[in-house]
């Protein structure tokens, strides 16, 4: 399977046969500019304008936007309802966590995750292979939140996103707030916009993978 970061919270998932879904699509107010880009299914965390800019997908996507389980070839997706604050979505409402299953790794989208890390939602969120988790606070969780949750999930490999980049219009911290938390050792930062994954690349041990936006 390939991830390809496209900025902000939005990623592309591409199964091996080349089914495809794109996560949290954002329109131009972040800040950045969303790329042309083709998937068979959108995914929105929420409905707010940096999150759900489902009309930039072009292909005549699928758009999931609720709790369920959803079905594409070679790809399986389940929606878990969470909450974007810490008072049980009082202050800014639901967010759904998509799980994605593709070429046996399980892939973790927690969108706009602002609650704190509960047993009992990460009993709901196991097993994850690939977490990408929101780290730049204010709107979600924060660094140090995210470390518990990358602590308690233990993910192969932890892609942070959510943070601030150069002309972003969001007040969002930046990505080292959450590197600087691991040990250098497991923190690999590539020029490139994605990577491909293989089961057998997964070893166990977590590692922080930070991508380029496209």
């Amino acid at each position: 399977m390939k991830i390809e970061y496209l900025g902000h919270s939005c990623f592309k998932l591409t199964e091996s046969t080349g089914t495809s879904v794109v996560c949290d699509p954002y329109d131009d107010s972040v800040g950045y500019v969303m790329p042309e880009v083709e998937a068979d299914a959108v995914t929105v965390s929420h409905h707010h304008y940096d999150h759900d800019a489902v009309a930039s997908v072009n292909g005549n996507p699928a758009v999931i936007d609720k709790e369920c389980c959803y079905d594409l070839p070679g790809v399986e997706i389940n929606a878990i309802k969470s909450f974007h604050d810490s008072s049980r979505g009082k202050a800014r409402g639901e967010n759904l966590i998509f799980k994605f299953r593709m070429d046996g790794i399980d892939i973790c989208h927690l969108g706009d995750l602002g609650e704190a890390c509960s047993s009992e939602l990460i009993d709901m969120l196991l097993p994850v292979n690939v977490l990408l988790i929101p780290v730049g606070g204010t709107y979600t969780i924060d660094a140090e939140m995210a470390k518990e949750y990358v602590d308690r999930i233990m993910p192969d490999v932890v892609i942070p996103m959510h943070y601030r980049e150069k002309g972003c219009t969001l007040d969002i911290d930046k990505v080292e707030e959450f590197i600087d938390l691991f040990d250098e050792d497991y923190v690999e930062e590539l020029e490139e916009d994605g990577l491909e994954l293989m089961r057998s690349d997964l070893n166990g041990e977590t590692k922080v993978i930070v991508l380029r936006r496209r």
